[in-house]
């Protein structure tokens, strides 16, 4: 499945820069994180998840890596998740550039492969929960960012 979306947020980029490469601001917007490990700062984190499919909850566990940093313009990680009889891949990336009035424009990409059980119980619901969960993390973001304007 491919994702992407745009998003303004009134604040300078190096301001939505340091929000988004940071892992515990982060992790207070993602919906479903039952918990963040830094596993080598600046690099590669552990996050625990849990996600319903209608009437199926599965937790992942989700090892993630940034695969690039060109600050504070361009960002890419990939992750791999497992849950008991499932798996998750996904890459995504995201590019910032100045937007009206000293915002910031932020540009974002995500591939997401899941095989497995909840693949297979839970495919038509994949894209509607993960576009609510994407909509969810990115309203949060942009709410605590531009709450310190």
């Amino acid at each position: 499945m491919n994702f992407d979306g745009r998003v303004s947020i009134q604040a300078p980029r190096d301001r939505v820069w340091a929000f988004l490469t940071d892992p515990a601001k982060v992790a207070g917007c993602a919906p479903g994180l039952d918990s963040l490990d830094v596993l080598e700062p600046g690099k590669k984190f552990r996050a625990k998840t849990s996600i319903g499919f209608g009437a199926v909850k599965v937790r992942f566990v989700n090892d993630v890596e940034w695969t690039e940093l060109d600050p504070p313009r361009r960002a890419a990680m990939k992750a791999h998740g497992t849950a008991p009889g499932s798996a998750v891949d996904a890459t995504t990336a995201m590019e910032l550039s100045d937007g009206a009035s000293g915002g910031t424009d932020l540009a974002w990409t995500a591939d997401i492969r899941v095989v497995g059980t909840i693949a297979s119980m839970a495919m038509r619901l994949m894209g509607g929960v993960t576009k609510t969960l994407t909509n969810a993390f990115f309203d949060r973001v942009r709410e605590e960012i531009e709450k310190d304007n």
